[in-house]
């Protein structure tokens, strides 16, 4: 007689991450103190609403959704329409734009979708020079947009550090590009759209605006919107906007479809559903009256810490800010952005060192930092504040060498910081 044993399979039991890999839950929660006890100046960074947080952490995360609501290529997919339904509504609604794309994992790959529908390979293309505070994506050769078009780099006025939309529009004449983009990861000054595509019009160029920085203050009102003006607006989720690491395309009607066909199958794969709820939580958040509070504190606190620096010596690149962008020129210091970001972030306050317009030195050195205040604003700082963190910027870069100086500020940082937690975690 024969037998036959059945092998009865057990699911592992599963543990916590501390009990799996206690070595990623260490660095986890080393980065949680390290976030909950430094002031963070990075003009690129945030702390996201306990909210978005939840729905970024959340069981969507497993589900594999390729396609489009309603136009799937796995079936399970109800909720995940559901989902991106309603982040692509409220994207809509927050900006008043026609079409969005949620997709995008960042907003260097909302450009890439961009570039792809308005251009072909080697196509002429104005952009802000890195150099003077535009992006890597906007013609910089190391990037893919620099190898794949041929762009011609506008700048800052040498006398004013602002845009001078004259010399752009001569250049525009001159080269007649395919596309303008309008836009900035480093320019502390108001863009004006209507302006650029009075330019794009005038030489036959659609007009790109990358909002990435400044998304948030736009959707509350308190800057200009490229929507009425650019064909195309691009921007990331995760910066003034509050919500989680993501990007953004807002477009014209005509382009939505070519738009989603760059993002999928065009660049990628299976959507980040949990980072598409999150983003879901976040245009929601921002079209509640707190939020336009909220940027309208980001503006001050700019304004105060700019103000402050300035009193204490510093000079700031264009002589003021109208975002929530602080570039500090260190040259009068005689230090360079690399050795200040270093000394800082020993006293805990996390700033980056950043090229200022006709800067002498290399990129890895710079001559500036860039400092931006929507994270402390997130924690509650206010104009007080920001003077007294203007006073401790100020002491150590004064004293660069000194240690004891670097330890007396850095408990300084912590009390601030146990004044004010990171929301979700006090």
């Amino acid at each position: 007689m024969e037998y036959y044993y059945s092998t009865i399979v057990r699911t592992p039991k599963e543990h916590s991450l501390s009990q799996r890999d206690d070595e990623i839950a260490r660095i986890l929660r080393a980065e949680e103190e390290r976030q909950a006890g430094t002031i963070n100046l990075i003009a690129s960074e945030n702390h996201v609403s306990p909210a978005v947080l939840e729905a970024q952490r959340s069981l969507i995360i497993d589900k594999y959704a390729e396609g489009y609501p309603g136009r799937r290529y796995y079936s399970g997919c109800v909720h995940a329409d559901e989902i991106e339904n309603l982040a692509i509504a409220r994207a809509r609604e927050l900006f008043k734009a026609e079409r969005a794309n949620v997709q995008a994992h960042s907003g260097s790959q909302a450009n890439m979708a961009a570039y792809s529908v308005l251009l072909d390979h080697g196509d002429t293309v104005m952009g802000m020079s890195l150099s003077h505070g535009g992006h890597l994506t906007h013609g910089s050769k190391v990037n893919f947009s620099g190898q794949s078009y041929r762009f011609v780099p506008y700048g800052v006025d040498p006398e004013t550090e602002m845009l001078n939309y004259d010399a752009i529009e001569r250049l525009a004449l001159k080269h007649k590009p395919r596309l303008i983009v309008a836009g900035a990861s480093s320019y502390s000054r108001v863009i004006d759209f209507e302006k650029f595509r009075s330019i794009a019009d005038r030489v036959g160029a659609r007009l790109l605006a990358d909002i990435a920085h400044t998304a948030g203050i736009i959707a509350a009102g308190l800057n200009p919107s490229p929507i009425p003006y650019a064909q195309i607006s691009t921007a990331t989720t995760q910066k003034t906007l509050r919500g989680p690491r993501g990007g953004l395309v807002l477009c014209d009607k005509q382009l939505a479809s070519g738009i989603d066909a760059a993002v999928f199958p065009g660049m990628q794969g299976g959507p980040a559903m949990h980072t598409i709820a999150a983003k879901a939580v976040c245009f929601l958040e921002a079209m509640e009256p707190a939020f336009i509070e909220y940027q309208k504190s980001v503006l001050e606190n700019a304004r105060t810490l700019a103000s402050e620096l300035k009193g204490h010596g510093m000079r700031i690149v264009s002589g003021g800010t109208d975002n929530h962008i602080v570039l500090v020129d260190l040259s009068p210091l005689g230090i360079s952005g690399k050795n200040a970001d270093e000394a800082l972030e020993a006293a805990g306050i996390t700033v980056n060192r950043n090229a200022i317009p006709f800067d002498p030195k290399p990129p890895r050195i710079t001559s500036g930092i860039r400092v931006g205040t929507p994270a402390v604003t997130t924690r509650g700082f206010g104009p007080g504040e920001m003077k007294r963190i203007a006073g401790l910027i100020v002491k150590v870069l004064s004293s660069l060498d000194d240690t004891r100086v670097r330890d007396q500020v850095r408990d300084e940082v912590r009390g601030m910081c146990r004044q004010f937690p990171i929301p979700g975690l006090a």
